[in-house]
Parts: C-alpha cells; structure tokens; sequence
C-alpha cells in the first residue's frame, strides 16, 4: 500500500495529496535524521562504556528509526511521480520491508522500554540486583525477528502469492505494493489482523499500564525531586502521543481492512502518522537519558554561538562601512569573533 494512490484516493487530486506526503517526508526526514543519528552516537557511546539495559534498547530504538529514514528518500522519489514506482523494481518490497518493520518494531521497544521503567520503581531492590544488560540484548533479538517476520509478509504478497503471469507483470506495474488480487487479499487481511493484536494492541496495553503505575509510584514518592517527576509525566505522555497519534490510525484500518474483506481508502491518510514518529522519538530519548539531554543541550548551545559568531562576523563589515566618516577600522576575523562571543579557545 504506498502512501498516494490515484486508485485509492479518487476524491482529491493526486498530485495535490502526493505534494502533501512529500512535505511530510521531508519534514521527517529534516527532523528525524540528525536528531536520530546524534541519538544514536550518543548511546552508541554509552553502550560501549557503561551499558546498561535502557540504553541498549533506546539504541535498537534509534536504529529502528534510522532505517526508516534511510529509505524515506525512495518514497519521496514515489511522491513526486505522482505515487508511480520509476526506481527500480527490486527496491519496491525492500523498502516497503523496512518501512513496516520500522514501524512495528518501534512500538515493541516503547513497549520494553516503559517495563524497564516501572520495574525499576515498583522493584527497586529486587530489580537492581538481576538487572543485566544481556537480558536487553536478548529481548532486542526477539524484538528485530518478530517484526521482521511479521513484514516479510511484503516479500510473500509481492513475489509468491501470485499467478505467473502476474508474475511476469511485476516490473511492468507502475506503483508499488497495491492492486491485489483476491487470493493476496486471503493472506494479506489475516496477518494484517495480527499485526493489530500482536504488535499493536500487546505493546499498547502494556505501555499503558507500566506508564499509569510508574508515574502513580514516582508522584507519591515524598524524597523524588520535582524535576525527575517532571521527567517521568513527560516520558509517559511523549510515549502515550506516539502510539495514539502515530500508530493507532494505520493499524485500525487493519480491523476495518478484514472486517470489509478490503483495504480501506483511508489507510493512505493514516500511513502518514506513523512517518512522524521518526521525528517523535527524540523527544522520548531527551526524556529518558540524560546523557542524551546533555547531548542535545550541548549541540543546540554550539549551534546557537556558531550562529551567533557568523551574524557578528558577516555585520562587522557594515557597521565599519557606516561609521561617522567611513573610517578604516580593522575587523577581526571570524576565529577570534567566534572566541570572543561563544568564549571559545
């Protein structure tokens, strides 16, 4: 199913709704990608000095994300020609692959993440003492080859599920991952239905519930300072926003998709949540690390004096040309404004 259709979206014009999925991928990918990758060097970093298990799956969770972001650029490909597939055929099923599987292995480690959280509160004693990054690697393992099997369901309906001629057509068709026959629809629609139960609804209800009891605990603890609780709503609730705003409307559609014995036209328009969560994830990062609050308030604070220096640099010049008399006045180069304003060595 690509994200503009002109079989599916037959009430607005397709070029107008495809100029519309590509602003939101470029504003996912503007966002997500260097937010991610500082993510993940920052984690990356931790992992190899001082793993512990939260930081094992905020760095899955990074990755899960990067590889999304690495094959956004073919679906903005798809959204300029008006959603007709012009790469090559072999990439079509490779980045749909990876696009569902960011998509639901995301939701398996919020899902991990939020059980780390409440047992470290609920169990402080018990937990800390059998707390052991191996055990975040293994469930990371389990975690990439459920949602990667699940999505190979991609490969199956492409490739396998078809008749030989289809077959023969494949690289003939000019979009990608649509227009199924009836007998694609028969295996399509139930594991679609699982994918709603399994990892959708399951990681949903648990998040639900370790988030509601670890912000219950933490609020009533008298000893917790008020930041640390701030922290712990703001995690809870950048947790909730992603799986209610940027999951929930693709994987309803799965219901409504096997109740009608079809894929629902509105599936295009709920696809486009779930891009965004690339660019929502950092915010739980920053909430959860503070490693990672350190990092971003570092990076934004050398941006900030960078820009600083160069809009100083770059007025110099003028204000010397509009000083009483046009007097020479010498101007100092960029290193030294850049030391003198940001303090810099």
């Amino acid at each position: 199913m690509t994200p503009c259709s002109s079989l599916e979206v037959k009430t607005m014009d397709v070029s107008i709704f495809c100029k519309l999925v590509l602003a939101v991928y470029i504003f996912t990918f503007l966002i997500g990608l260097p937010s991610n990758l500082l993510a993940f060097y920052t984690f990356l970093v931790k992992v190899r000095q001082t793993p512990t298990p939260i930081d094992v799956l905020l760095l899955n969770l990074t990755i899960s994300d990067i590889f999304l972001l690495i094959f956004l650029p073919f679906k903005m490909v798809e959204a300029t020609s008006d959603s007709k597939w012009t790469l090559p055929a072999f990439l079509c099923p490779l980045t749909s692959f990876f696009f569902y599987s960011s998509i639901y292995t995301s939701s398996l480690f919020l899902m991990a993440v939020s059980i780390e959280r409440y047992l470290g509160v609920a169990f402080p004693i018990k937990y800390k003492l059998r707390r052991r990054p191996v055990y975040a690697v293994a469930a990371s393992v389990i975690f990439w080859v459920v949602s990667c099997a699940h999505c190979s369901i991609v490969y199956i309906v492409q490739y396998h599920v078809r008749t030989p001629n289809e077959t023969v057509q494949l690289n003939e068709t000019p979009h990608c991952y649509e227009n199924f026959t009836q007998e694609q629809l028969q295996i399509l629609l139930p594991v679609r239905l699982e994918l709603f139960l399994v990892l959708f609804c399951l990681p949903f209800t648990v998040t639900v519930f370790c988030y509601v009891n670890f912000v219950r605990i933490l609020v009533a603890l008298p000893n917790i300072p008020a930041r640390k609780k701030q922290r712990a709503v703001g995690l809870a609730v950048a947790t909730l926003f992603t799986f209610v705003v940027c999951f929930a409307p693709y994987n309803l559609s799965h219901v409504v998709g096997f109740v009608q014995n079809q894929s629902p036209t509105w599936r295009v328009y709920a696809l486009l949540p779930s891009t965004l969560n690339t660019a929502f994830d950092p915010a739980i990062f920053y909430f959860s690390s503070t490693a990672v609050q350190r990092t971003f308030a570092n990076c934004l604070a050398s941006l900030r004096c960078k820009l600083r220096a160069t809009v100083t640099w770059c007025s110099l010049p003028c204000l010397t040309r509009c000083g009483e008399g046009e007097r020479k006045v010498e101007v100092p180069s960029r290193d030294e404004t850049e030391g003198t304003t940001c303090g810099l060595p």
